[in-house]
C-alpha cells in the first residue's frame, strides 16, 4: 500500500518539478539575452509601432 501511494505522489510530483524548473531556466536564459543586447546595443530604445 505504502509503495502505490510513494508511486502516485511521484507521478504527480515530477512533471511540476519539471514543468517549473523549465520555468526557471527559460527565465534565467530570457533575463541574460535581454543583458546582452542591451550592452551590444548601447542607447538604442524600442520604437513605437500604430496597431
Amino acid at each position: 500500500m505504502a509503495g502505490a501511494i510513494a508511486l502516485i505522489v511521484a507521478m504527480l510530483l515530477i512533471p511540476v518539478a519539471v514543468i517549473m524548473s523549465g520555468a526557471a531556466a527559460s527565465a534565467i536564459i530570457g533575463e541574460f539575452l535581454r543583458r546582452d543586447g542591451i550592452a551590444r546595443h548601447p542607447g538604442s530604445e524600442l520604437l513605437e509601432l500604430e496597431d
